[in-house]
């Protein structure tokens, strides 16, 4: 809450998909090229292989059919020759012009513009704008952190950064790991937060409740702990992610790098059942 309290709550990630890879590959990310598709709903700018596609995006929704809608299903207008009829391009339902007159960004759809949406559909658009002009930018650039695999207590300095399709953790430093998102299970931010009256605590929490982790908050992302499965096992991986003590390293860096995490994972959490 406001008073910087933690919630102390586990961030369990549907990510969703099948298929996966940790260890070594090559050229994969050359071979992610791009076609300009054309729907009813707009042009897109999408993957030229459908297992390219990034995990934060989403389908585009069957329409409502014109003859299931012959009233706009936010005010309940009349449909006629005067009052046509709209399909949001979010969630495909059918409005009025004046329920669903907004053209927003959608870049979770690869839409090249703006495309019309309802005002509930615009709202939520609107609020993962930031995530895609800052967060995923700040993945991609990568922040450098102490790395421990499983229950070993030996860590390695390693830059983690998120791949340009979108779909890979890259860890580099004398190792080298590629986690596929879609095969990530749980996500826990480790944080460190001041409670009046108390020293710091750290806890693990995915502040779902609690406000958003910010640098200059009272909240401050220092590590993550990762759950994943490896290719050919069920078991699940564990991978601990520290912000390093070293002076050496840029700890505002890995900071804003672990916050952007965290809203990836949160934007994929909330988004499951879309």
């Amino acid at each position: 809450g406001s008073n910087g309290r933690l919630a102390g709550a586990l961030l369990c990630v549907a990510w969703a998909g099948s298929g996966g890879a940790v260890g070594k590959m090559s050229g994969w990310e050359a071979c992610d090229g791009k076609k300009l598709v054309r729907s009813s709903s707009g042009l897109r700018m999408v993957p030229e292989h459908h297992a390219a596609r990034s995990p934060f995006g989403l389908d585009e929704p069957p329409w409502v059919p014109d003859k299931d809608c012959p009233r706009c299903m936010q005010c309940e207008t009349k449909f006629d020759f005067i009052t046509r009829k709209h399909h949001c391009r979010r969630c495909g339902k059918c409005f009025c012009d004046k329920c669903c007159s907004k053209k927003v960004p959608l870049p979770r759809m690869c839409f090249v513009d703006p495309v019309r949406q309802c005002a509930e559909c615009a709202l939520i658009s609107q609020k993962e704008t930031e995530f895609y002009d800052k967060q995923l930018k700040v993945l991609m650039n990568g922040a450098t952190f102490s790395v421990a695999r499983g229950t070993s207590e030996k860590s390695e300095m390693m830059v983690c950064r998120l791949s340009n399709n979108q779909r890979y953790l890259f860890l580099d430093g004398d190792s080298h790991y590629e986690i596929e998102i879609a095969q990530i299970s749980t996500v826990q931010i480790l944080t460190e937060g001041f409670t009046p009256g108390e020293k710091d605590i750290h806890t693990y929490t995915s502040l779902l409740e609690s406000q958003h982790i910010t640098e200059g908050g009272n909240t401050r992302a220092t590590g993550m702990l990762l759950q994943y499965k490896v290719p050919g096992s069920e078991e699940l991986t564990q991978m601990k992610f520290t912000a390093s003590e070293d002076f050496n390293s840029n700890k505002k860096l890995s900071a804003a790098w672990l916050a952007a995490m965290h809203k990836a994972a949160k934007l994929l959490y909330e988004s499951r059942d879309q």
